[in-house]
């Protein structure tokens, strides 16, 4: 029997339900497997008194502490967070979990802990095992390197976390290499690709959903949170050189008064959806020509394989695991991160449109069972 401890800031809750959905995925998965007991521990980040009773933290303070959350047995104890302060949440996360920890361990005595992200959950399980005297895993997903890894005073953490770690995980080939170039040990990195949910993510008659969003032309899709990082600007951008296309851009964040504005040249020809549901996503990503991203890093956007598990073809730009996924030509193309490259990319892909079945194919490697089967692998191995 594998006892996993499951440690994640990235989960989802009833005031934030698409927190972290690729988390809890993946651990349902790890679960269902024989031989696999889980326990989730997701804490959550609060300010001290009355900061704590601000809009954007009010809800968090009514969640449960114990939980059974779509299967899964899940503690949510309380951190301290100093809004723009915040190098010693690594420290925090560990200080108020630990109690915890060493109460569940008399009734699950758990043989690794498997952190979902280098900050603050990998620095959090690295003083935990410490504590404890067990083994535990960080996975790498993408901005926890490209981002935090920069960050001073935080950065160092990360790689002490990493050294420490007696396994790490990487989405993509291409983040592992950025792992080993920053210092940290190649020895100990696996490669473990995300899953996607192919039976909600699936083709679908493409022209009638188009016609119920009231599209004509080609129908551009893209999905993401509206950051910089993100590049929803570019995608905009290279619109203006699609006169006959209209743009849905799905997701919301800081950058949306800006992205509107920079829209508003265009009309009807772009419309902002704000953030939507999985469901919904698979339905405009089904009714979509071409799935736009042009991001500036990801390990692997789980949005690529998501379009392409619905049949549509992806533009994206030469970010992190975009060459993992964007493997043969039905799966689309990756250009420059330039309007008129997009736009040419675009072009390309619609006039000779892939086949969804084609398309598709390229996203079937990418199941839940084999992220589960290779995690199960992975950890059985740390604890021996």
């Amino acid at each position: 029997m594998l006892r996993t401890l499951t440690l994640s800031t990235l989960f989802p809750n009833a005031h934030q339900p698409r927190l972290g959905l690729f988390v809890e995925r993946q651990t349902q998965g790890l679960a269902a497997r024989d031989g696999v007991e889980v326990r989730v521990v997701a804490p959550v980040g609060l300010p001290v008194w009355p900061l704590s009773h601000h809009p954007h933290y009010r809800p968090l303070t009514a969640l449960p502490k114990r939980e059974v959350w779509n299967g899964l047995d899940v503690h949510r104890p309380r951190f301290r967070v100093w809004p723009k302060f915040n190098r010693g949440a690594g420290r925090a996360v560990a200080r108020a979990v630990l109690p915890l920890l060493k109460e569940l361990r008399r009734d699950f005595p758990f043989d690794v802990i498997d952190a979902e992200f280098f900050w603050p959950d990998g620095v959090a399980a690295m003083h935990l095992a410490h504590a404890l005297g067990v083994p535990f895993s960080v996975k790498a997903r993408g901005s926890d390197i490209y981002h935090w890894g920069d960050v001073p005073g935080i950065g160092e953490q990360v790689r002490a976390a990493a050294e420490a770690a007696d396994g790490l995980l990487a989405v993509s080939q291409s983040l592992k290499d950025e792992m080993v170039a920053r210092g940290m040990p190649g020895a100990k990195i696996r490669v473990h690709h995300t899953g996607v949910d192919l039976g909600l993510y699936r083709p679908i008659d493409r022209a009638a959903a188009k016609a119920a969003l009231g599209a004509e032309g080609p129908l551009l899709v893209t999905v993401g949170g509206l950051i910089e990082r993100k590049g929803q600007a570019f995608a905009i951008d290279a619109l203006a050189a699609l006169p006959d296309a209209t743009l849905l851009i799905v997701g919301d964040g800081p950058d949306r008064a800006a992205l509107e504005q920079r829209a508003a040249p265009l009309g009807k020809r772009v419309r902002f959806l704000g953030s939507q549901a999985p469901a919904e996503v698979a339905h405009l990503l089904g009714a979509a020509d071409v799935m736009l991203l042009p991001t500036r890093a990801e390990g692997i956007a789980n949005v690529w394989v998501e379009a392409l598990a619905c049949g549509t073809p992806v533009v994206t730009c030469e970010a992190g695991g975009a060459r993992d996924v964007i493997d043969r030509a039905e799966a689309g193309r990756i250009a420059a991160r330039d309007a008129q490259a997009l736009a040419a990319a675009v072009r390309e892909v619609l006039a000779n449109p892939p086949e969804p079945d084609a398309v598709r194919k390229a996203a079937e490697r990418f199941s839940w069972e084999r992220n589960a089967g290779e995690l199960h692998a992975h950890l059985a191995g740390l604890a021996g």
